[in-house]
């Protein structure tokens, strides 16, 4: 309840009173209106911090390696701007189709090949190959539509004459020669990458075309995305309504442009290297999605930089910290947590006593609501972390160990918990053995964690590790195991 009582002299005692009663009192509309505003705004950016994506971007199937050995090749010939045949394969390589591309050296290779790929295509797509030359349209380097071989010879050699009239300079490595890709119903988006000065790397989404700059229909994210981020990218942009479909037009396959906003993602993710991005059109219907043109610009000196991207705003998945671990004949596959992970907690609680639980949580504990159970399983990387080993014959969450660390990464506190049924082989010393390295790899200098003092099992393992013991004064009955790292 939100009131305001108008006036001056008057208006104190009566605003005292409801003051004084709890309830919110403001001396104009106007300042109701606003802590309205904020209520608001705080419960829609709590509902937006409670979605559980299904997907993230690294679980985007992707071949980091074949990517790799083709920025190491741009960067050893000194150039910044990859060829479309590489840029297309950069992509690809990410989970986003391309039409296949043939690269041709001369107009008559270009006709043997388009020989051979008018066998399954209707027509044919010329485009100039030139280092020197990104936006090939502007000098008329693109000839579509093309029905005979002996045609898309004569348009190479059209290509090269005028490049030679328009930019004399440049030199022409060649031609790639694609199937004409026409999809009646195709709405053209373009994906995008730069990096912005302040927030790193981000990520464009929207109308694409060659009058993206008249249509100005784009909207920004920050990497690393996860379906639902991207689907909120989506529906920032007025071409997001048209692709649920209007009329006669069958609403586009919306999960192909979130897994194809997803692989640009974790492409930035992977590689610190990438200057900009631009995948224009690409081509969204209800098949699917194709990129039919694609430009990237790397950094030379930094090809050989490993992931995760230290420029991102927001702390990725911490990826290749999984392992496995086999203990008591049961075996186990640890990783750090994910959102998706809430489904595993009913039946993991369930499975665990009331003491336990009561150990854990330092008081009895008999439910754990939604909103909890969410905040154990959406973390700040930067900030949390946490491992759950996984049942590898069942998938059952059998374990979980958690991190929390304080803003200037100093000290960490930590916590553990087992499964009832699957305590006294090892699994609890694996958990926080990955814990401590994670630590330790992240700079935190001390770790520490409240026991209760007959929580025997655990102050025995925490001894077994090197954390020193020491009792609260303040608090009967609790212990700070403390272990320095650095």
């Amino acid at each position: 309840v939100l009131t305001c009582w108008l006036g001056e002299h008057t208006a104190r005692s009566g605003r005292q009173i409801l003051q004084d009663a709890g309830i919110a009192s403001f001396e104009t509309p106007a300042d109701a209106a606003m802590a309205v505003a904020y209520l608001s705004d705080w419960s829609r950016a709590q509902r937006a911090l409670m979605r559980t994506p299904s997907s993230r971007s690294e679980d985007v199937p992707s071949d980091r390696e074949a990517v790799l050995a083709i920025f190491r090749e741009v960067a050893r010939e000194g150039r910044r701007m990859l060829t479309e045949p590489e840029a297309k394969a950069a992509i690809s390589a990410y989970g986003i189709p391309v039409p296949e591309t043939v690269v041709a050296k001369t107009p008559a290779e270009a006709e043997v090949a388009a020989s051979r790929l008018l066998k399954t295509s209707e027509r044919i797509v010329v485009k100039l190959l030139s280092k020197a030359i990104s936006h090939k349209s502007d000098i008329d380097g693109v000839v579509l539509n093309i029905a005979d071989a002996a045609a898309v010879g004569a348009a190479a050699r059209a290509i090269e004459a005028g490049v030679r009239k328009h930019a004399p300079q440049a030199d022409i490595e060649g031609y790639a020669v694609q199937p004409m890709v026409t999809r009646k119903q195709a709405q053209e988006l373009i994906l995008g990458m730069s990096r912005d000065p302040i927030f790193g790397p981000a990520i464009l989404f929207g109308a694409g075309g060659v009058a993206v700059e008249v249509m100005d229909d784009t909207a920004i994210a920050l990497p690393p995305l996860d379906d639902v981020l991207a689907s909120d990218l989506i529906g920032q942009t007025r071409i997001g309504r048209l692709l649920a479909g209007f009329r006669d037009r069958k609403p586009t396959n919306r999960q192909a442009i979130i897994a194809a906003l997803n692989g640009l993602s974790q492409m930035i993710v992977d590689f610190p290297c990438l200057v900009a991005v631009d995948i224009n059109p690409l081509l969204a219907d209800a098949e699917g999605v194709i990129a039919l043109d694609a430009r990237i610009e790397i950094e030379p000196g930094r090809v050989e930089e490993a992931g995760p991207n230290p420029a991102l705003a927001i702390r990725p998945y911490p990826s290749g910290w999984d392992k496995a671990f086999a203990g008591g004949g049961t075996h186990y596959h640890i990783r750090p947590i994910k959102p998706a992970d809430i489904a595993l907690y009913p039946e993991f609680l369930a499975r665990i006593s009331p003491d336990d639980l009561r150990l854990r949580f330092l008081s009895p504990r008999k439910s754990f609501s939604d909103q909890m159970l969410k905040r154990f399983t959406q973390l700040d990387y930067d900030r949390n972390m946490a491992f759950v080993a996984l049942e590898t014959a069942t998938g059952a969450l059998a374990g979980i160990s958690r991190l929390s660390c304080d803003p200037d990464r100093s000290v960490a506190e930590y916590a553990l918990l087992v499964r009832t049924d699957l305590q006294g082989h090892g699994l609890g010393w694996e958990l926080l053995r990955q814990i401590v390295a994670y630590a330790k790899a992240d700079g935190i200098g001390w770790i520490e964690g409240i026991v209760l003092s007959e929580n025997r099992t655990m102050l025995t393992m925490c001894r077994e590790f090197g954390f020193s013991i020491a009792h609260l004064p303040d608090e009967p009955g609790l212990v700070e195991a403390r272990l320095q790292l650095h």
